[in-house]
């Protein structure tokens, strides 16, 4: 057989399987779903997941250079620390719920309307990406990174610990909630009061 044929699994579930640290090669998933599934620290490269869902999954480390997700949904995963600029550009559009991203780079990548659903984004780098209309539901954005991002009818009404310059971002009807703003003003060194 050709090593470098490619292995279609459509519609298929694959549960509790270890990945991790390993290299997964020359693979298409199509509507598949992944559950308890851990990929930490392994090699995804240049494989693609078209209308996938990974529940409770675990992408620690993962390495994604090349690699397509389209129309992925993470739910209940753990992201830490992935690279997703080195993503394949042409197969890029996500959602995630209750999911923890911390420490990932989104730099440079266009990712208008995603949805982000009561997840952990600590220290996440959005430097330069284009959020336009996307959403960021009750997500803690402690740490994050928005500079020459476009941000532009993004909602950030129930985002908590954000901080992002409106001199620096483009923010044309971003939606924000009064007890937020705060975080527009944060490189003002302000004293708010809450109380009064």
């Amino acid at each position: 057989m050709n090593n470098n044929e490619t292995t279609i699994h459509e519609g298929k579930t694959f549960t509790g399987i270890n990945y991790a640290e390993k290299r997964l090669e020359n693979r298409e998933f199509i509507s598949c779903e992944f559950i308890n599934c851990d990929f930490s620290k392994s090699n995804l490269s240049h494989n693609d997941f078209m209308d996938c869902h990974f529940k409770q999954c675990n992408f620690s480390l993962t390495i994604v250079t090349g690699t397509g997700f389209k129309d992925a949904t993470f739910t209940g995963c753990k992201i830490l620390g992935i690279d997703f600029s080195k993503c394949n550009k042409f197969l890029f559009s996500f959602s995630f719920e209750q999911s923890h991203l911390d420490y990932s780079t989104f730099y440079g990548t266009k990712l208008k309307k995603t949805k982000f659903t009561d997840c952990s984004l600590k220290e996440t780098d959005f430097e330069e990406a284009d959020l336009t209309s996307s959403v960021f539901h009750n997500c803690d954005l402690t740490g994050a990174t928005f500079v020459r991002s476009v941000l532009e009818k993004t909602d950030f009404r129930t985002a908590k610990n954000f901080s992002l310059d409106p001199a620096v971002n483009k923010v044309r009807q971003a939606k924000f909630s009064s007890l937020n703003l705060a975080g527009l003003l944060y490189q003002y060194n302000l004293d708010i009061d809450y109380d009064g």
